[in-house]
């Protein structure tokens, strides 16, 4: 069984997919699962979603998060399936820290292949779980935000809001 919940954000509704186990499988700030479903590599793709009001310490984490607990997703499983070079690089986004962004040129030298910076781009872009692996915390040279499948205004509200947070601390 996967099952799917939504919450309200500061950014607006987000959407988790879990599986039995609570592994988020895609996640993003839309209020229909079905924009998610097809992020989701074939081989692990759910046929079926079935609606919760919540998913546990998923649904927890991500309340967390916005109050200002950036760290509160980190513990939180993920599965993508995909290439070598993604599933590693979509490991490193993980270890990205929040109010430390990087470039995508520092972020494929992190991956291991300095000169695949159109490779890393494409992690970014084919990351069915949003937040939770987050590549919002990749910029362009320059610092220019460059895309985000949320939106702009959601990936600068995720930068500010981790900047913030991190100062506190």
């Amino acid at each position: 069984m996967t099952y799917f919940a939504t919450q309200l954000t500061p950014i607006g509704p987000f959407t988790t997919i879990v599986d039995t186990d609570d592994v988020v499988l895609a996640s993003g700030w839309t209020a229909e699962p079905e924009d998610l479903r097809p992020l989701i590599h074939p081989r692990i793709r759910p046929t079926e979603l079935h609606v919760r009001t919540e998913l546990g310490n998923v649904t927890r984490a991500v309340a967390a998060y916005h109050d200002g607990a950036i760290d509160a997703i980190d513990d939180i499983a993920v599965q993508q399936h995909s290439g070598e070079f993604l599933e590693h690089a979509w490991k490193i986004l993980r270890a990205v820290p929040a109010g430390e962004p990087i470039t995508y040129s520092a972020f494929a030298e992190l991956s291991g292949r300095p000169a695949a910076v159109r490779g890393a781009a494409s992690a970014c872009a084919r990351n069915a779980a949003a937040l939770f692996v987050p590549c919002h915390r990749v910029l362009r040279i320059g610092g220019n935000l460059g895309g985000f499948r949320w939106g702009l205004p959601a990936k600068r509200w995720l930068l500010d809001h981790e900047n913030a947070a991190a100062t506190r601390v």
